[in-house]
């Protein structure tokens, strides 16, 4: 049986077409930053001039999340651009991953940079293999690659059952941002 104090790096994956992804992981984060372990979030589709809940959180409370994106995937218009913010992105997590600053690195909404073929996935596979041993990484999105649910130590899959927009009920503060 592990102790307490014996550390082993997990992959950790929530993906589904349900809500709370991010959640999670937000969750993930402040409970390691509660034991005073070096956390940062990374997040691939949201810019960096978002006010929503989470960034105001973290802001109050010293919280490390770095956006670095063009919008949801849906809205975006230059293509181009929206590949060459989400290699940059991925940059900083391959630096951050290599540098042992951190107990924890979480990659945010990473599958669409995936799915979009703006990242490599076999540079990410080969990286996340080669990671220190005692660090965490948490992956959130849609259709994570069967490629990382392999490697990864933990997947959560978040289904929806019922969702309130389809009422017309649009997102509301606090909730979807």
């Amino acid at each position: 049986m592990q102790s307490n104090d014996e550390k082993h790096g997990l992959l950790m994956i929530y993906t589904g077409n349900g809500k709370g992804k991010t959640t999670a992981a937000l969750g993930q984060m402040l409970r390691v930053w509660g034991w005073d372990m070096k956390v940062v979030m990374f997040q691939f589709i949201k810019d960096t001039g978002l006010n929503t809940g989470e960034h105001r959180a973290a802001k109050k409370i010293g919280l490390d999340i770095r956006p670095l994106g063009t919008g949801f995937t849906w809205n975006v218009k230059d293509k181009e651009k929206a590949a060459a913010v989400a290699l940059e992105q991925w940059n900083n997590c391959k630096e951050a991953i290599s540098s042992g600053r951190f107990d924890m690195i979480i990659l945010d909404e990473i599958s669409y940079a995936i799915l979009f073929s703006w990242v490599p996935l076999s540079e990410m596979v080969d990286t996340f293999k080669q990671r220190p041993a005692e660090l965490h990484l948490v992956l959130t999105g849609r259709k994570i690659p069967e490629q990382l649910i392999e490697i990864a130590d933990m997947v959560t899959e978040m289904n929806e059952v019922k969702h309130h927009y389809p009422k017309g009920i649009k997102s509301q503060r606090g909730i979807e941002y």
